[in-house]
């Protein structure tokens, strides 16, 4: 009896054993958690999915069941430190990433070993539609602003679209306005003005589109990032932007920028600018 004793105090006194380091990945710090996004229609996160590009997908009428079963697989991650790599070209591609907050670029290796930006994800904004085919990822993902996301599980994406009717229509449609914002930019023979004016215009109805003013934007990405994006030097960019404000035609503190004449800016850059 005395013998027992003695083992179960000794048990209650030893040292517990640390437990062992959670080892996590880009897409699945600590931080991240899974729950529904939508609770209730009159929830603050029901309208923050009504602005979102992949609401689209998520708010499918008529299929509020099968809808709220997505909400279940999705995964509220976040937030990533700037400089965070969410992805690697290459990398397997396995859900959809909504940017909740923050800023991301997209970028791809050049073969002089410097990167080319492809694009720029803002709130809203979906991640990883061009690699859906594939399965892989053919660029990487990086964090210019602290950022959280909403991961879609790409598997849950894709029995949903075998169910629900015209949700891979509208899966399609989705894809194909990312690929008309990422390519105009980049393509044809432009002057750095309309460039740059198209850029700022793409922002301003970024930004309506999410219900905040068209004029008065933050930009979220460095200079340096705007002229890679832009295919110009960080120097024609800044004196673009010199030139745009001398003409009043943009007020800019840093990364604060007030557009003050949207009907001029939009003349500039229109033909750059989607139909």
């Amino acid at each position: 009896m005395n013998a027992r004793r003695d083992a179960a105090s000794a048990r209650a006194t030893a040292t517990p054993v640390a437990s062992p380091p959670r080892h996590t990945s880009a897409l699945h710090p600590p931080r991240s958690r899974r729950l529904p996004i939508c609770p209730n229609r009159n929830g603050s996160a029901m309208r923050q999915c009504l602005i979102c590009d992949v609401g689209a997908l998520c708010l499918a009428r008529g299929h509020e069941q099968r809808v709220h079963d997505m909400h279940l697989h999705v995964v509220h991650s976040g937030p990533y430190p700037a400089g965070a790599c969410l992805f690697h070209e290459g990398d397997p591609m396995s859900a959809l990433l909504v940017v909740r907050s923050g800023t991301v670029k997209l970028v791809v290796g050049a073969p002089s070993g410097e990167e080319q930006i492809l694009g720029f994800a803002m709130p809203g904004d979906v991640i990883g539609l061009d690699a859906i085919h594939a399965e892989r990822h053919g660029c990487s993902a990086r964090v210019l602003e602290a950022t959280s996301l909403c991961r879609l599980p790409l598997a849950t994406v894709t029995r949903l679209t075998e169910t629900v009717p015209g949700l891979q229509r509208n899966l399609l449609d989705l894809l194909s306005r990312h690929l008309d914002r990422s390519t105009r930019l980049l393509i044809g023979r432009y002057e750095a003005d309309q460039r740059l004016a198209a850029f700022l215009m793409l922002l301003s109805q970024h930004a309506q589109r999410r219900g905040l003013s068209a004029q008065r934007l933050h930009l979220g990405m460095p200079r340096t990032d705007i002229a890679n994006y832009l295919r110009l030097t960080p120097e024609t960019v800044s004196r673009t932007f010199r030139r745009l404000q001398l003409r009043r035609l943009i007020d800019v503190s840093r990364r604060e920028l007030q557009l003050l004449d949207l009907a001029a800016l939009h003349q500039m850059g229109g033909a750059l600018l989607p139909v």
